[in-house]
Parts: C-alpha cells; sequence; structure tokens
C-alpha cells in the first residue's frame, strides 16, 4: 500500500542538522505514528513520503520554508521577571505558556537578567535545514475515527514518543505556533507572560517538543 492521503503511517526517523549533529532519532525506541495528509508533519518531510511503501527508505533534507519556518526575530522578546509571578529560579532552558495577541503560545526562556528574562518563541529549529534518514515500517488505511479526529489513536500520540524536547519531525504547515514540532506561523510580535497567566508548561504540551500531535 502506497502512502496516500488517509494513510496511517508507521516510521523510524534519524534527524540531523545541517552540519550533521544528531538532533533526534527514534531507531532506539518505538516509532512514530502520524496521519498522513492531516498536517501532523512537516511539510517537506510528509511530501518526501508520499507514495512510498512499506520497506521503503529515503534521506531527505528539509529546508527551513518546509520544515519550521524561518527564524522570527519578534518572538525573541524582553520579559520582566515580575510577570512570571511567585515562579521561582528561573533558568535558561525553561518553557512556559505565554498569553499573547494570538493566544497562548508557548516561549523558552533563553537568557535571564538581573530583572528580565529572555523569551524565545521560535521554534527551536526554526531557521535550520533538517535532514532526515527515514524508515517505512507500515502503511495502512486510517480508520474513519482518526480521520474525524485528524490523528492516529495510538500510545504516546503522534509519535508513540513523548517528544518534550526540540527535535522530531511532527508538526503542520503553520511553523511554529503550537505543537511539538508542530509549528506556528510566528505572525505576532507582541504579549508574553502576565502577572495571573505566566505558567510552567507541563511536559509534553509546551509545543515546543518532539514528535507530539497538534493540539
Amino acid at each position: 500500500m502506497k502512502i496516500t492521503e488517509k494513510c496511517a503511517v508507521s516510521i523510524h526517523y534519524r534527524l540531523s542538522d545541517a552540519k550533521g549533529q544528531l538532533v533526534e532519532s527514534s531507531f532506539e525506541g518505538e516509532p512514530m505514528i502520524y496521519l498522513h495528509g492531516a498536517e501532523n508533519m512537516i511539510p517537506g518531510l510528509e511530501a518526501a513520503l508520499e507514495g512510498k511503501v512499506q520497506g521503503d527508505t529515503l534521506d531527505v533534507t528539509v529546508d527551513a520554508e518546509q520544515g519550521y519556518g524561518p527564524y522570527h526575530d519578534g518572538l525573541r522578546q524582553e520579559v520582566p521577571m515580575s510577570a512570571f509571578g511567585d515562579i521561582e529560579d528561573i533558568v535558561p532552558g525553561m518553557r512556559f505558556i505565554a498569553e499573547t495577541e494570538m493566544g497562548q503560545r508557548p516561549v523558552q526562556v533563553t537568557e535571564v537578567k538581573d530583572d528580565v528574562v529572555v523569551v524565545d518563541g521560535n521554534h527551536p529549529l526554526a531557521g535550520q535545514s533538517l535532514v532526515f534518514h527515514v524508515e517505512v515500517l507500515e502503511v495502512r488505511a486510517a480508520t474513519e475515527e482518526e480521520i474525524a479526529h485528524g490523528h492516529i489513536h495510538a500510545h504516546g500520540g503522534c509519535g508513540g514518543h513523548d517528544h518534550s524536547h526540540g527535535g522530531g519531525c511532527c508538526g503542520g504547515h503553520d511553523h511554529g505556533s503550537e505543537g511539538g514540532c508542530c509549528g506556528g506561523e510566528h505572525k505576532h510580535e507582541g504579549g508574553c507572560c502576565s502577572d495571573d497567566e505566566a505558567k510552567e508548561a507541563k511536559e509534553g504540551c509546551d509545543g515546543n517538543g518532539g514528535c507530539g500531535c497538534r493540539h
């Protein structure tokens, strides 16, 4: 069976950056399962998988436009420490859900100054070319329920992994708004954490991580 729209596809993948540095691999764990054609996957990789069958392997380089989009300087902002309320010990790498003009979106702390915190709403892989090695493990027709819900019903969500860090390959074409490798379009320029809304994101739902399904 060939990979086409409304297929449930199981793959193993290895993701490296343009310099050959390994970002993430599923080969040591569970495969990733996604619904083809439902924007569960970054568009460049999904396009490369179109028409492939079980047992196929492929190597593909995905540019930033077809991955997590370009890097937007406007999504890197300085936020007063007071905006984080009673949260203590804020350090680089922490992720939060921020209130913005476009609603809630994930941000990551990149720098902590005296009374200011620098946060970045770009996906960690924004602006980068991505190099994938992929093995197609299984292709089947998705169930009506899976098609209606827009994702595969499998343990671990979209990928079978927790993948709450910054790698992976799941994600829609909107370049980094929400999700795992799911992306958003990076259009807003303003807003960030408020005293009431700033809160540390729970693991797996910060939107900046690996292969979680779009929410």
